[in-house]
């Protein structure tokens, strides 16, 4: 039976890049919430901590304007995550020593603790989600670089 609609422009759905985009990344931010679950993070709290983390040891200033650019996070959601955060005691916010508009964030010794731990976890559970790929994983990693990059 052949359908006279033709509102797609795809024959099938596994054709359609947007819509196993949608799903591969349902699945994985569903797998990656319940293994964040035991230190009582939420996956953005997470990726804000660990960009703290690693542009601390980077030695980079980590402003919240600096910290929304490098996450791609957009700079209301970056500040009410890093509340949170604060409330928890994971960091400390504080006035920028040169720029009066900005403020610095980081990481305290409890946020550097649970970070350490947490990273351990979530880069086991990405080496295991997508494992699938095998040889292929650095090549999908540049593609998917090329839709967040400038070219």
């Amino acid at each position: 039976m052949k359908i006279s609609d033709n509102t797609f422009s795809v024959e099938k759905p596994e054709e359609s890049s947007g819509f196993l985009l949608w799903q591969v990344t349902n699945l994985w931010q569903r797998e990656i919430k319940k293994a964040l679950e035991p230190y009582n993070l939420t996956h953005s709290q997470y990726v804000l901590m660990a960009s703290i983390h690693w542009l601390t040891l980077h030695k980079k200033d980590v402003t919240q304007v600096f910290l929304s650019n490098h996450t791609k996070i957009d700079p209301m959601t970056t500040s009410t995550v890093l509340r949170a955060l604060q409330k928890k005691g994971f960091l400390q916010r504080k006035e920028h020593l040169t720029d009066t508009r900005a403020k610095t964030v980081e990481l305290t010794e409890k946020g550097i603790e649970i970070i350490k731990k947490t990273v351990v976890t979530v880069e086991h559970f990405d080496k295991d989600f997508f494992s699938s790929l095998g040889e292929s994983l650095s090549h999908f990693n540049k593609n998917l670089l090329q839709f967040i990059l400038p070219s």
